[in-house]
């Protein structure tokens, strides 16, 4: 982590990016820096933009904004690259029916259990896709929760789309199974926000290198 750091950081984040992104570098920073307060919160893209142009965050880590929710940020803000995130479709690694590769127009050969509201631009995708193979999906779940739908999807009640970054641990260890789909792939980036001339520049730009590292391993 190198010095330690001393100061307040108020960090906006999406939940889905929560436990896989910033616990690690959180346990990190509490170990190494006593005298850092942290504060974390888990919001939908659009209430984030909305309280990081009001004040209330010196971070924003969420995918590109101008993509993702349609709104560009102000002048003054500084937009740095984390890392690629993918979206896969994931079923319980339980089930050995659980085909490797299936087109968009398969999608409800099993339960669907769908996410939501996280990703905007990811859904519209998804449906002009569907929409483009005469396809409408029939979810049996819906939750802006990524955990409640991981639980769900373990427990073999459907398969579903998630964030990558969420899920790949399952995936390595089979208990989940990832299915390729033909023809369709979503890829966005994730993208570290703050104000150029914020009054604690020094920690935010630490905090972002440390952050950084962590993800190349």
């Amino acid at each position: 982590m190198g010095a330690e750091l001393k100061g307040n950081l108020r960090i906006g984040t999406l939940n889905s990016l929560g436990l896989q992104l910033m616990s690690p570098i959180i346990s990190r920073l509490m170990r190494h820096s006593p005298d850092l307060l942290v504060k974390v919160d888990y919001q939908k893209g659009e209430e984030l933009l909305r309280g990081f142009k009001k004040g209330q965050f010196d971070v924003l880590i969420v995918p590109e904004v101008e993509t993702q929710f349609g709104t560009a940020m102000e002048a003054g803000i500084d937009g740095k690259f984390v890392m690629k995130e993918e979206m896969w479709l994931v079923g319980s690694g339980k089930d050995s029916q659980i085909p490797q590769q299936i087109n968009i127009t398969e999608i409800n050969q099993l339960p669907v259990v769908h996410f939501v509201d996280e990703y905007p631009h990811f859904l519209r995708c998804l449906e002009s896709k569907l929409k483009e193979n005469n396809t409408v999906i029939r979810p049996v779940f819906e939750s802006s929760n990524v955990g409640t739908l991981k639980r769900v999807i373990e427990a073999g009640l459907g398969w579903g789309f998630l964030p990558a970054h969420s899920i790949k641990k399952q995936v390595r260890t089979g208990r989940f199974s990832r299915t390729h789909v033909i023809g369709f792939e979503y890829l966005m980036d994730l993208e570290f926000y703050s104000k150029k001339n914020s009054e604690n520049k020094m920690l935010i730009e630490s905090f972002y290198q440390a952050l950084v590292q962590q993800e190349r391993g």
